[in-house]
């Protein structure tokens, strides 16, 4: 479903990786001077359109990206990162109003929320895809430094392949240690 509502007064703002279990959380606001064409929820295009989406909403849109690697959401958990995120997209990006795709606004004034926002609002489609596009692209850096993983393939997310390499390897450097991995949740096996 295209999107439906375009309001210049309107920043959208979505995130990536809330549920992986390495790498960031990335967060992305967008103010949209007009409407752009194909804005859709980034899960729902292909790689390459959403590389195309990325250049058009960078060079034609006022936006702003936020990250949390996971030492960060370790230390200080995943809603607190996000509230975190929220706050920081709407001090750099002035609008007459915020709505975030998800289910709450976590207490924040002058923010709204909407379940599905990225598929039927454009500001928040062009926002899953920054936030989307710029996490794949630190992944696939991540890939490069941690071989083992397979990161540029699954991105963080728990695929099969991902558990079975950390059950083999252990965890990296930017695996979420505080993220149980219910896979592994045996007495006989220590992560370290």
């Amino acid at each position: 479903m295209s999107p439906s509502i375009f309001d210049e007064d309107i920043c959208g703002i979505d995130e990536a990786g809330r549920g992986p279990l390495a790498g960031p959380l990335v967060m992305a606001g967008v103010v949209l001077k007009r409407p752009i064409e194909g804005l859709k929820d980034s899960k729902t295009i292909s790689a390459k359109r959403r590389e195309a989406l990325y250049e058009t909403i960078t060079e034609e849109a006022r936006w702003h990206i936020a990250t949390f690697d996971s030492i960060s959401i370790d230390k200080n958990g995943i809603s607190a990162c996000l509230i975190a995120g929220l706050k920081d997209i709407m001090a750099h990006l002035e609008a007459p109003s915020y709505l975030f795709d998800g289910n709450t606004t976590f207490g924040i004034a002058n923010l709204s929320c909407r379940i599905k926002a990225d598929m039927s609002v454009p500001q928040v489609s062009a926002a899953s895809i920054l936030a989307k596009v710029t996490r794949d692209r630190i992944m696939e850096e991540m890939d490069k430094t941690y071989p083992l993983y397979g990161f540029a393939k699954h991105k963080g997310y728990g695929t099969k392949a991902h558990v079975e390499a950390i059950a083999k390897h252990g965890l990296c450097p930017i695996h979420r240690k505080s993220f149980k991995i219910k896979a592994l949740m045996q007495p006989s096996l220590d992560i370290k």
